[in-house]
């Protein structure tokens, strides 16, 4: 059971997702490791029923932690941009402070400028232009004012100015005090009297005021942390006085505690002086990193060649050109500062520091090298807010080693470099104000011969790059323990990072969560700068984003967007797959980047793709098409402005081209596309009506694939009004203008009826419950025509029990119904044209409401679940209708017992804790006269008429079954039981009478529409009518039509505008008809006293159309590893050991058996092997081929599941069949691999269940699948019931039993594929296929008849044999064993045959053994035995006789007598479907049989091979 969770598009598809476009063996590179060559390699099995979809039904599972997306734009509420900057600085030349004593020799440099080789005011402003030449290389787009040496009111009037320029954005404010006093410990700051006599002191809190809020503070004095601390103080004091007199400051400003601050020191401390440094080293650290990094580097190592400071200032570049040695130290530099925050800071900390503004960024990436340097020099900077220390973070030895290999090679460039400077650069000349150009010519201008020097580049990025290389394929998807080398925590709160929920459960290992993500994932996004490296940083970059959301959350908080963003500009080829795989990842996990996308034009790139007709151009074309078409759908849905753009770029176009593609991915995606782009898009839906779009949909609903089956059925829906996005939906198929009214009205009958009847009988329960969606939609429009539907059926049930002799009726017509369908039909005069139209609409809508009767009973819950709400709604509206207040129909006795439920539940108390009793709308609508009566869900009622299990109510949550209570009799505990529920039961029933709660300003205004509602729509006398049904059949149709024009009119005038962007409302376009309390109202009817609109559920809640999760479902796809082997896959895993373990073992199994069978055939069958205990009647049995696991389904239809080792019950279940019919069926399936029961009953119904075995830890137990195996059961006085055959090499099941035919069924693609006629009027009773590659099988009958059908046929040649010795009921039919071509056959006589296909029609040879008649039949599947039971007679109750016979002998290997534990015989068989008393099973594998007696006991045993 291990690898029941593999999905089946691993032996689908030979497509891969990878984006490296190359098929690999593990993982993207394709790397198998010695110690994968020593594993056995398992052989590729097929579990079927086992794919994502039957674990979850197409919904999207719970979004776990790891999938709620971090605010990676910055876009929170401390988000900052800078507007302007002012530089103040307050030098003083040549004059000190009085406060400072300076060293001699001492720092000097400002700026790179000595302010003593120049005159005081030249030098002040030669320190000031490189000041803002270095910030303008942090960046350009901002205004820099330097304000130098500035007067108390000179500071003033600048500081107002910046704001008033900056308005609500972010001012910075730099601050060099280094001629002035330090700060004072009460937070002041100086500068001078306009005569520089005095020293003025300046408060923050002045500060404060001028700049207001936010700022960026830069403090470069000694005591720096005075002026940090003090800020602090007066912000806290400034936001809590705003808060508490003002209640928060206005829109746009921010708090003052969001303002950002970097301080040189602490308050204690005194900036460095050391000679060698800047005395301004914070800020050159800041504003040029390079040039000081460069500096202390050779402070702090030797280097070889006598490398000094002039040299270093003379290294050649550009800064911004990375292929030079300076602009790729700084591209170096630049990575690994990034790098250093990302792995120090908290996660929002970074976001707001390093992704929201470039001078920020800047600001606090030179931030980390000025604490490296200076706190060598025992000076301290400081933040607000405050940062861990990052001085010791090991990838700084990566930026000396960076710089070392520069320098290394700094002689031999300056030597062999034309046009060197020999001397030192000018002391005026800034970092900033380097030309970054090597020139080709010497000074004079005559070419230079000598050949340059070569720089060699760094191995910096390359080295990183197979660093996270290794990181990836070396366990970069393994899980791990929460602690320091696991995912840290989300900011924001306590929840962290877990892996995803995997097919629906929770794996065992839900406590462990992904790796510690590797340190080089910034410098990856780095290396996107560069074009040698862009192609393999992006391969790897697929590669992580492919580990799963988490990853994604973690690329986009790093900042890749932008970048990624400009690579859609590439016109490369080789780039297309991997930019289409990780976009497909982004979008998955983040939606709403479809408004960058469209604002961008970045979804053309997609689109050309898609519309690309050459695959040879894309590696594994129709995956990637797939992708793009999944993007486009993300950008079109629930926003117009994609849709439009998507619409006029030929999306919708391409994407019907592509449903015809040979993937099933590009066809379910191309469908889904479709559907988002025509989603309450009335302009695109008339595009794709004229373009017939709907019909190519229709005629796709026979396709082999489930996933596009259910996607077509969506794109109907959005076709027909579904909501794609966050709406309600509604509105039809919108405007259509083009069409006319009638055509408009056809076409969308046509639409849902095409689809019903193509998909009514589907296997998957995911492809039913996205036709309720279909269905729900056509009610919702045309609610008139369902409430008609509904009354003929109630007549008609009314009619079918019209036998009661104790029920008076005041209408005794025979044809109620027929005598209203004629005469409105009469009312369209002698157009015959239109009567037969209107009759067969009708009729349409009747089949449609059938269907939808039988959906309500179905297996499955949650499709159960949606058609009772939708059921239940077209009953309220009947109910509501004047078709309650016609005296036709009574009211039903209480003690009236349906016929056909045994006399167990009544119509009325069947049902008093359904849902729709919990709020009746009015009183006036549920008065006791003889109308119909709100009695109970309907569907709720149709299941208990058919003895089934009842609905629960809507608060009701699944429970697994328990032991017995004390207090309930085991058959009450059997009638509460339900079955196991699927694995993602979400769906809910919805009743249209409970009312959400209305906000209390609206009080008023409800009560009297209440009032309003609480009035009958009419006024006759009480209890009687004056109209007539066919009247109200017109009535309601004619509404239905004005709200068709209604919709159509609305659509013409309010159209909506083409800049509604997100969210539009999906049922807008409805002209105010969104609810059936809105409808509209007439009196233009022929009959003026049924006012149109009182069958439209005045008061009755807006519960349809249904909401689908279908699309959410699928774009999981894209959030799950896709480069990478699952977990069963991976060498190594627990589920990998598990199913190698299995393999290895199944295989021991059967090279035993095989020794075993030979022996078997001449040995004694009587050794005792187990007995066990069952409390109840053993009806079918089956024993699993490896594990020792047996199933026995009894006759109150409970399964039980039996260690026959342990002689221990691992399960016990209700199987969920309605009372009145049993199990007839019992199978497993998947043997190699785990298990899972299938189980088929006499109301012709398949049922699936995995996870039975309770020791293997794999969750609890569910419903895989269910479905209708046969509709055209037949009532026999003695039926079969449900016969099934399981072919587990080719996932086929054939079914028969108490129909004409017997059909066959896929499981590959779960549908029927084909249909055989039986030409016999008896119910097939066994069904048997060989197990190889052969196309026949073999059916038996209950009037004797053998026949052999040949699947390759065709229908009418497909028996190819008959047999007809028998004469009576053919128990069982079986292959033999080891002779291909001949089989068994055993009838209730006592006679057992064997056959062979090639020989003549007699039998080749007879064994007549029960002369009293036989029970059961069954022949091992391994060796050539067979073993029958007598059947019980008034004579003989009390034993039973079992023999063991050899094929190829006359005699018997073994005869046992077995007590049946009987004290008296049995006036009846313990189901009408099973002509037996006892159950025999043989063991698939190995000498062991099973016999189950009357009494509960069943026997295991075996076979005497010594």
């Amino acid at each position: 059971m291990g690898s029941d969770v593999l999905t089946e598009r691993a032996w689908g598809s030979a497509s891969t997702s990878d984006p490296s476009s190359t098929r690999t063996t593990n993982g993207a590179h394709g790397l198998r490791t010695a110690s994968d060559a020593t594993l056995p390699d398992p052989t590729p099995i097929i579990p079927y029923w086992s794919a994502k979809r039957h674990l979850t039904c197409g919904n999207a599972g719970p979004r776990s932690s790891s999938a709620r997306l971090f605010p990676w734009r910055g876009s929170a509420p401390g988000k900052l941009k800078t507007a302007n900057a002012a530089l103040v600085l307050c030098l003083n030349i040549d004059v000190d402070p009085p406060d400072i004593i300076k060293t001699n020799p001492c720092a000097a440099l400002e700026c790179w400028v000595n302010p003593h080789s120049l005159p005081s005011h030249k030098a002040l402003e030669a320190i000031g232009s490189n000041l803002q030449h270095q910030f303008e290389g942090l960046s350009l787009k901002i205004p820099y004012k330097p304000i130098l040496d500035p007067s108390y009111e000179d500071l003033r009037r600048f500081c107002l100015t910046l704001r008033k320029q900056a308005k609500d954005e972010t001012v910075c404010f730099y601050y060099n005090g280094h001629g002035v006093p330090k700060p004072t410990p009460s937070g002041e700051l100086w500068c001078f009297n306009r005569n520089y006599t005095q020293y003025i002191p300046v408060s923050l809190m002045e500060v404060q005021t001028w700049l207001g809020s936010p700022g960026v503070y830069i403090w470069d004095c000694s005591a720096a942390g005075h002026l940090l601390s003090n800020f602090i103080t007066f912000a806290e004091r400034r936001d809590q006085d705003a808060f508490t007199t003002r209640g928060g400051y206005a829109d746009g400003m921010q708090p003052y505690m969001n303002s950002l601050q970097l301080a040189a020191c602490a308050t204690h401390e005194q900036l460095p002086t050391c000679p060698e440094l800047p005395a301004d080293v914070f800020t050159s650290c800041l504003t040029s990193p390079i040039d000081i990094a460069l500096r202390y580097f050779i402070m702090t190592h030797h280097l070889p060649n006598n490398i000094t400071p002039d040299m270093v200032m003379q290294l050649p570049g550009d800064l911004k050109d990375r292929r030079t040695p300076l602009g790729e130290l700084n591209w170096i530099f630049t990575a690994i500062t990034d790098t250093i925050a990302w792995t120090t800071f908290p996660r929002d900390v970074f976001t707001r520091l390093y992704r929201s503004d470039l001078l920020i960024a800047s600001l606090f990436r030179n931030f980390l090298l000025a604490e490296r340097i200076m706190k060598n020099y025992h000076c301290t900077p400081h933040t607000h807010p405050p940062l861990p220390a990052t001085n010791t973070h090991q990838l700084w030895a990566a930026w000396d080693l960076a710089l070392d290999t520069c320098l290394r090679q700094l002689p031999e460039l300056l030597a062999k470099t034309p046009g060197a400077p020999s001397s030192p650069p000018s002391p005026i000349i800034g970092a900033g104000a380097r030309s970054g150009h090597i020139s080709q010519h010497g000074p004079s201008g005559a070419p230079n011969t000598e050949k340059p020097y070569q720089y060699i580049p760094s191995r910096f990025f390359t080295d990183q790059l197979t660093a996270f290389e290794v990181w990836i394929s070396r366990g970069g998807s393994a899980l791990t323990k929460r602690g320091p080398l696991s995912l840290p925590l989300q900011n924001g709160g306590d929840r962290c990072d877990t892996p995803d929920v995997v097919n629906g459960t929770t794996a065992p290992d839900a406590d462990l969560v992904p790796r510690k993500p590797p340190d080089q994932l910034p410098i990856v996004l780095q290396v996107l700068l560069s074009q040698p490296h862009r192609l393999r940083a992006l391969i790897l970059l697929s590669q992580f984003v492919d580990l799963g959301p988490w990853a994604v959350n973690l690329v986009l908080t790093i900042g890749i967007f932008p970048y990624i963003s400009k690579l859609l500009q590439a016109a490369g080829q080789d780039l297309r797959p991997v930019l289409i795989f990780i976009w497909a990842r982004i979008l998955a996990v983040d939606p709403s980047v479809q408004v960058d996308l469209h604002n961008t034009g970045g979804f053309k790139y997609f689109a050309n793709v898609l519309a690309t007709q050459e695959d040879n151009e894309l590696p594994n074309s129709s995956e990637h098409k797939a992708m793009c078409a999944f993007i486009l759908s993300a950008v079109a849905r629930d926003f117009y402005n994609g849709q439009m753009a998507c619409w006029r770029e030929r999306v919708f176009d391409a994407c019907s081209e592509r449903l015809e593609e040979g993937d099933f991915l590009l066809r379910q995606w191309s469908a889904l596309c479709i559907a988002q782009i025509w989603d309450s898009n009335d302009e695109v839906k008339v595009y794709g009506v004229d373009r017939g779009i709907q019909d190519k949909l229709i005629l796709m609903l026979s396709d082999d694939s489930p996933e596009v089956r259910s996607a077509v059925l969506y794109a109907l829906s959005t076709f027909m009004g579904a909501a794609g996005g966050k709406g309600q939906g509604g509105a039809g198929t919108g405007t259509q203008y083009q069409l006319e009214e009638r055509i408009h009205f056809r076409m969308e009958v046509a639409v849902a009826t095409g689809a019903t009847l193509a998909v009514r009988d589907d296997a998957s329960p995911m492809v039913r419950k996205e036709l309720l969606v279909l269905i729900s939609c056509l009610v919702r429009e045309w609610r008139g025509h369902f409430v008609v539907c509904a009354w003929m059926y109630w007549e008609e049930d009314r009619r079918w029990r019209a036998g009661e002799p104790h029920i008076h009726y005041h209408h005794t017509e025979e044809e109620v119904t027929a005598q209203a369908l004629a005469e409105w039909l009469d009312g369209f005069g002698d157009d015959e044209g239109s009567r037969e139209e209107n009759r067969v609409l009708l009729s349409s809508f009747f089949t449609i409401f059938v269907v939808l009767m039988e959906l309500t009973i179905d297996p499955y819950h949650e499709v159960a679940t949606l058609a009772q709400t939708v059921m239940d709604y077209i009953f309220a509206l009947l109910l509501a209708s004047p078709f309650a207040k016609l005296n036709l129909i009574p009211p039903l006795p209480v003690d009236h017992k349906p016929p056909g439920a045994n006399g167990v539940h009544s119509r009325v108390s069947s049902a008093q804790g359904s849902p729709l009793m919990q709020h009746p709308p009015s009183p006036s609508l549920s008065r006791p006269s003889n109308t119909l009566r709100r009695t109970s869900s309907f569907a709720n009622t149709l299941r208990h008429l058919t003895g089934g299990i009842p609905f629960p109510s809507s608060d009701e949550t699944r429970t697994t079954p328990s032991p017995v209570p004390s207090s309930l009799s085991r058959s009450d505990f059997f009638t509460a039981s339900r079955p196991p529920s699927p694995n993602f039961n979400i769906a809910q029933y919805a009743s249209p009478y409970s009312r959400p709660p209305t906000p209390s300003r609206d009080k008023e205004r409800d009560k009297e529409r209440e009032r309003e509602l609480a009035s009958p729509p009419v006024s006759p006398t009480a209890g009687t009518a004056t109209f007539l049904p066919s009247h109200v059949m017109e009535a309601l149709v004619e509404e239905d039509m004005v709200r068709l024009r209604a919709r159509r009119r609305e659509g013409a005038h309010g159209r909506r505008s083409a800049g509604s962007g997100l969210g539009h409302a999906g049922g807008s376009a409805g002209g105010g008809l969104n609810s059936p309390c809105e409808s509209t109202f007439s009196m233009d009817s022929n009959v003026s006293n049924v006012p149109l609109g009182c069958g439209t559920g005045n008061g009755l809640r807006d519960v349809l159309p249904l909401k689908s999760s279908f699309f959410a479902w699928c774009c999981e796809y894209f959030t799950e590893p896709q480069m990478r082997q699952t977990e069963a896959d991976e060498p190594g895993s627990v589920q990998y050991n598990y199913q190698v373990w299995r393999q290895q073992r199944n295989e021991q199994v059967i090279t035993e058996t095989q020794k075993q069978a030979i022996v078997a055939e001449s040995s004694r069958w009587d050794r005792p092997v187990a007995n066990l205990h069952v409390n109840s009647h053993p009806l079918c049995m089956a024993m699993h081929a490896y594990d020792p696991h047996l199933v026995i389904a009894n006759d109150n239809d409970m399964i039980s599941v039996w260690d026959w080792t342990q002689r221990k019950r691992l399960n016990y279940f209700c199987n969920g069949n309605p009372k009145g019919t049993s199990i007839t069926s019992l199978h497993i399936i998947n043997q190699d691999v785990g298990g899972i029961i299938m189980t088929g009953a006499a109301d012709g119904i398949v049922r699936l269940y995995r996870n039975y075995d309770p020791t293997v830890n794999q969750g609890p137990l569910q419903m895989v699948s269910s479905f209708r195996a046969l509709h055209e059961l037949i009532r026999v006085r003695r039926g079969s019931g449900l016969v099934l055959d399981w072919k587990q090499s080719g996932g086929t099941l054939l079914t028969g039993g108490d129909s004409r035919i017997i059909r066959v069924w896929d499981a590959h693609t779960e549908t029927q594929v084909l249909d055989l006629d039986t030409n016999c009027e008896s119910p097939v009773t066994s069904i048997t296929s060989d197990q190889g590659s052969s196309s026949t099988f073999i059916v038996g009958f209950a009037d004797g008849l053998v026949k052999v059908f040949d699947r390759r046929l065709e229908e009418e040649d497909a028996i190819v044999r008959s047999f007809h010795e028998h004469h009576s009921w053919v128990q069982n039919v079986k292959y033999h064993p080891r002779i291909s071509g001949q089989f068994l056959s055993a009838s209730l006589a006592g006679d057992v045959r064997l056959w062979d296909l090639r020989g003549s029609d007699a039998a080749a040879q007879t064994w007549d053994l029960h002369h009293a008649g036989l029970s059961v039949f069954d022949g091992h599947s391994q060796t050539g035995v067979f073993a029958t039971t007598s059947a019980l007679t008034p004579a003989n109750f009390r034993h039973q006789r079992l023999m063991v016979h050899s094929i190829s002998d006359l005699s018997p290997l073994s005869t046992l007598s077995l007590p049946t534990g009987l004290n008296a015989y049995p006036s009846r068989q313990p189901t009408p479907y099973i002509p037996r008393h006892t159950s025999f099973a043989f063991h698939p594998m190995e000498m062991l049989y099973a016999v189950g007696q009357p009494d509960g006991s069943v026997k295991i045993t075996g076979c005497k091979l010594t």
